[in-house]
């Protein structure tokens, strides 16, 4: 009986010790990724860190201010180019989002009617998805190679779909995974059927997305179009050293700020008025 009380405590002893002395498990973060990081990874450009892609901007508007300076001589013109050449690698990557998402949006009944194709024919679903590395769409291959390359090694199915929406970074790309994590794990006998009625809608959806698309290109290519006149203007007027110096005064400046303004919330009004309802992520 002596034995065995000296065992418990000793056992609560080296307990005791070891919560204190042994070196904590990091927790893992379940922040959400900042706007800049999730519009990186929308526009595949997941393994750029946020800091080098800020880097990268600060070094746009530099150049172009110091370029703008030394040829028209007046600070805040030269300023005013640097924020606009600062900003424009964020406009080239949310352009490249757009256009990602597009061809996404037309393949991806592609990919659901092979996946379908791939269950019909007997295959599991880990070994359909994996499939699609090599007789999927094109825009959707690397996605789905590193797929099967992380299930073989891991053999976690669901882990292994959280890193593929994290590399896709696309809507419908949630809501194909997350119907295919749900049928996973309640067993997929109509596994099929959803896949097939899938395909159906994404394809309806496709097509009445590019129609309005169409229709709205007048109104975002007028918006631009309306912004940057004033500003190309004004860049041409920089090689007229008596012209330009003008800005240079107090008056000026006054101008080059209400004119900026006036265009950010001219150009965005427009946008705002002619957006299309924007399909938002879930689960992400």
């Amino acid at each position: 009986m002596g034995a065995l009380v000296g065992l418990g405590v000793g056992v609560g002893l080296m307990l005791c010790w070891s919560a204190f002395a042994l070196p904590s498990v990091p927790r893992t973060s379940t922040r959400r990724p900042s706007g800049l990081a999730q519009l990186l990874a929308r526009a595949g450009l997941g393994q750029v860190s946020v800091s080098g892609f800020v880097l990268l901007c600060s070094a746009c508007g530099l150049i172009a201010g110091l370029v703008v300076e030394l040829v028209s001589s007046t600070p805040p013109v030269a300023l005013a180019f640097a924020i606009m050449a600062g900003y424009l690698p964020v406009v080239i990557v949310r352009g490249r989002a757009l256009r990602r998402q597009r061809e996404f949006a037309e393949v991806w009944p592609e990919a659901v009617d092979n996946l379908a194709s791939g269950v019909r024919a007997g295959l599991s679903l880990p070994e359909a998805l994996a499939g699609l590395a090599d007789r999927g769409p094109e825009a959707l291959r690397p996605a789905f190679a590193a797929f099967a390359l992380d299930y073989q090694v891991s053999g976690r199915f669901g882990d292994s779909l959280d890193r593929l929406k994290e590399r896709l970074a696309d809507p419908v790309g949630d809501r194909v995974v997350e119907g295919l994590r749900i049928a996973r794990e309640v067993g997929g006998g109509e596994l099929g059927r959803i896949l097939r009625t899938l395909s159906g809608y994404l394809r309806e959806d496709a097509r009445t997305r590019s129609e309005l698309e169409a229709r709205q290109a007048w109104t975002v290519n007028g918006a631009r179009l309306a912004v940057a006149a004033p500003w190309i203007v004004l860049l041409l007027m920089a090689f007229q050293s008596d012209v330009i110096t003008r800005y240079a005064t107090a008056g000026g400046t006054i101008v080059l700020i209400v004119g900026g303004i006036l265009c950010v919330v001219a150009y965005r009004a427009m946008m705002r008025i002619g957006r299309l309802p924007v399909e938002r992520r879930i689960l992400s």
